[in-house]
């Protein structure tokens, strides 16, 4: 099944059963969570998912998704254009206390009343791909070379001693 946007919410067993393919796009800037992580987003994510039941008859999506980001830099802070992607392996449950049952391959995700929520697994997956640091390259940053290099040389200013924390407990001791 293509469609151009990916609904938001389907019927996942009945998908599983007739091992349907799902493939379309969803705006970035109808995930509100990925905002809070990110930065609001323009553009959209491209999603593939492939409902189905495997050999143990556990009823799974395998999924794919890739999106253009813009994040910002972590020097400057400037957003800079960063591909994101993912393939995942979900095994549906309808209850978390299942979740332990699933094998280490599959991530739980919960159906609840035979309804999933596409939306919030789209926006779950890109959030867990986001990378952990971004950095222009020193080149293109808009922070210099030197804002970048610390400006201690071992040697101070000040030939002052630095004063002992403990100055004051030593003169009360010495008081009795």
């Amino acid at each position: 099944m293509l469609t151009s946007q990916l609904p938001s919410r389907v019927e996942p067993y009945k998908l599983a059963a007739r091992r349907e393919r799902l493939e379309g796009v969803v705006a970035l800037n109808s995930l509100p969570r990925l905002a809070e992580e990110a930065g609001d987003q323009t553009g959209d994510c491209h999603v593939v998912l492939e409902f189905g039941v495997d050999a143990q008859g556990r009823r799974e999506i395998r999924g794919h998704l890739q999106a253009t980001l813009a994040l910002p830099c972590r020097r400057c802070l400037v957003p800079l254009s960063q591909d994101v992607s993912s393939d995942f392996l979900l095994g549906m449950i309808s209850d978390e206390a299942l979740a332990a049952e699933l094998p280490a391959s599959h991530e739980p995700v919960l159906v609840e009343k035979e309804q999933l929520d596409l939306l919030t697994v789209v926006e779950d997956e890109l959030i867990l791909s986001l990378p952990q640091v971004v950095y222009h390259d020193e080149t293109e940053c808009h922070v210099s070379a030197e804002q970048l290099v610390s400006k201690t040389d071992g040697t101070s200013e000040e030939a002052t001693p630095a004063t002992n924390p403990f100055a004051v407990l030593n003169a009360l001791k010495g008081k009795k």
